[in-house]
C-alpha cells in the first residue's frame, strides 16, 4: 500500500491549496485518514482528520480555514486550505488506516512542502 501527497507549494498569506492523498495497493478499505504537518524544530501534529463517514475533526489552529474530505470510491483524501497564514508553513504529510484481509495498518504518505510567505 503507497500514500501519494501532492499539491503543496509556495503561496502568499491568504492565499490557498489543495493537497491531495491517493492511496493505492491491496486494500480492503480505509478507516480514518489524516492530514499532519511538521515545521522546522517543532514535533509532527495533526491537522485534521477524517473517517470513513466523514466524521471530521480538526486541530484549533485551522479551524474555519481548512476543509478536509475524501472520496471512498477513489481512496483519496483532500485538504482545502484556505486564508494560509506563514505559520501554516510545513511539510505535510498524510496518514491512513488501511484495512487488509481484516487487519489494520497505519501508513503514511512522503509529504508535501508547503510554504507560505508573508
Amino acid at each position: 500500500v503507497q500514500l501519494q501527497a501532492s499539491g503543496g507549494g509556495l503561496v502568499q498569506a491568504g492565499g490557498s491549496l489543495r493537497l491531495s492523498c491517493a492511496a493505492s495497493g491491496s486494500i480492503s478499505s480505509i478507516n480514518i485518514m489524516g492530514w499532519y504537518r511538521q515545521a522546522p524544530g517543532k514535533q509532527r501534529e495533526l491537522v485534521a482528520s477524517i473517517t470513513s463517514r466523514s466524521s471530521t475533526n480538526y486541530a484549533d489552529s485551522v479551524k474555519g480555514r481548512f476543509t478536509i474530505s475524501r472520496n471512498n470510491a477513489k481512496n483519496t483524501m483532500y485538504l482545502q486550505m484556505d486564508s494560509l497564514k506563514p505559520e501554516d508553513t510545513a511539510v505535510y504529510y498524510c496518514n491512513a488506516r488501511v484495512f487488509r484481509s481484516g487487519y489494520g495498518y497505519w501508513y503514511w504518505g512522503q509529504g508535501t512542502q508547503v510554504t507560505v510567505s508573508s
